[in-house]
């Protein structure tokens, strides 16, 4: 039998999705080091999150509204997007239940062509769905 060498790549993007915010995991949040705010999207067709990092230039600039601009809290180890209503909408779209006891894990993938991070949520891990 042969092996199977392991590398030390990067773990998957993992986002939680709870009651109030979107957690993003360590890999996730690599693509928001330098993200001075955030927009939220969501494709109600193909059930995703687009989850885009602003630039404190684009920022100042004004060239994103300002009603379009989410704050982002970095951490470490982890990325946080706090956006109740969005997640309630979030939710109701899904006919789902999100709650901050039963949060539901979500992998991701950085999209180059709208060089932002892609929750796919047709692909939901765990939680009430």
């Amino acid at each position: 039998m042969a092996f199977e060498w392991t590398s030390r790549k990067k773990s998957d993007g993992m986002a939680t999705l709870y009651e109030n915010n979107i957690t993003l995991n360590k890999s996730a949040s690599s693509y928001f080091e330098k993200a001075y705010r955030v927009m939220l999207g969501f494709d109600p067709d193909a059930k995703r999150i687009a989850v885009k990092p602003i630039t404190k230039q684009d920022y100042e600039r004004g060239i994103i509204p300002e009603e379009k601009r989410h704050k982002i809290s970095l951490r470490p180890s982890y990325a946080r997007v706090s956006n109740k209503r969005f997640m309630q909408d979030i939710a109701s779209l899904l006919g789902i239940t999100l709650k901050d006891s039963a949060a539901i894990k979500v992998r991701t993938h950085w999209s180059l062509e709208d060089k932002a991070l892609i929750i796919d949520l047709k692909q939901l891990e765990g939680g009430n769905v």
